[in-house]
């Protein structure tokens, strides 16, 4: 592995994160990153695997 650049408008959050998960609804305080102003998961909601951080990712902040 190797670092290429440190984000430095990046940073760490803990949100309370809410899922749907089949008819159950479930919240959880979660670990994401906050980047260009959107909340992205670090780690899935059903199993905690975790997931790249990528703009894709991201989730609707309203």
């Amino acid at each position: 592995m190797k670092v290429l650049k440190e984000l430095d408008e990046a940073k760490l959050v803990i949100v309370d994160l809410e899922v749907n998960l089949g008819k159950e609804v479930r919240s959880a305080p979660t670990l994401c990153a906050k980047y260009k102003g959107k909340i992205i998961p670090l780690n899935t909601a059903h199993d905690g695997r975790p997931i790249l951080m990528r703009e894709e990712n991201s989730i609707n902040n309203n």
